[in-house]
């Protein structure tokens, strides 16, 4: 009996052992299970994150092509006109002129020379050879400077001069970025005073846009950026992501701020 009594106890116990060996199996199987649907998940997640990245890149890519045709097409073919028309102006004598179409005259070579002004203006802004040929510092202060001449915005830009570049279509989608913003700031804010500054430290590049105008919190870019009218703030966005950087706004008490940090490497020099 008393031998009956012990198997009777080693069976439970070996059942008991083999219930809480079918257990951990089970939740074995639903953590392992549960761990390879999060990794599918991270991975799809990467993939869609990837193929968005590319799909801002080509459309990136072909925006700066379509610049590049068209301030080629204005220097070249309208600017060419204008050029021409200029010379064929200048031919008019004008001493067989009255008075009233020597004002004319007067006014229609003021406005072709403006005309002819402002299409080598927006050449420069949609090329980027001065980018290309004395790098993003100066391709910005040639920018800000043309942009702001001849209107009640003072200026003052401080760039990094420590920063050179080394990835020539990163340098471009950072100028586009500061394009963008420092035109919605002109368009948008009614500033008097901006200023731009950057760092460059441990390989990241810290831009920063300050003016005394109405501008952006970064909840309010949240919000515009999906919208309709905020296509040049998506514009914005599409350009950090390809940057891998971040971009944000805030109202101080001076004024609004604009950070933008960008990872990046400059050029070493043996």
């Amino acid at each position: 009996m008393y031998l009956l009594d012990v198997d009777i106890k080693y069976l439970v116990l070996f059942g008991m052992g083999v219930m809480l060996l079918l257990f951990a199996s089970f939740l074995f199987a639903i953590i392992s299970n549960q761990k390879k649907k999060l990794q599918h998940q991270h991975d799809l997640q990467a993939l869609r994150e990837q193929q968005q990245n590319q799909l801002i890149e080509a459309a990136i890519r072909s925006e700066e092509q379509e610049r590049h045709r068209i301030a080629e097409a204005l220097h070249d073919e309208v600017g060419a006109i204008l050029s021409s028309t200029k010379l064929h102006l200048q031919g008019i004598k004008e001493g067989c002129l009255d008075d009233r179409d020597k004002q004319l005259y007067e006014k229609g070579k003021e406005l072709l020379d403006e005309g002819i002004q402002k299409v080598r203006g927006i050449s420069h802004n949609l090329h980027s050879n001065i980018l290309k040929e004395f790098g993003l510092n100066e391709a910005l202060q040639h920018f800000i400077t043309k942009i702001t001449q001849g209107t009640l915005v003072h200026t003052v830009i401080e760039l990094d001069p420590t920063y050179t570049t080394e990835n020539m279509e990163n340098d471009i989608s950072i100028y586009r970025l500061v394009q963008e913003l420092v035109q919605n700031i002109l368009k948008h804010s009614g500033a008097t005073d901006l200023r731009l500054e950057s760092h460059y430290q441990n390989d990241r590049l810290q831009i920063i846009l300050h003016h005394n105008g109405t501008g952006l919190t970064q909840p309010q870019f949240e919000t515009l950026r999906y919208s309709r009218e905020g296509l040049g703030l998506k514009n914005i966005q599409n350009r950090i992501i390809l940057l891998r950087g971040t971009i944000r706004f805030s109202q101080e008490a001076d004024g609004y701020h604009t950070f933008v940090d960008i990872p990046v490497k400059t050029a070493t020099h043996g």
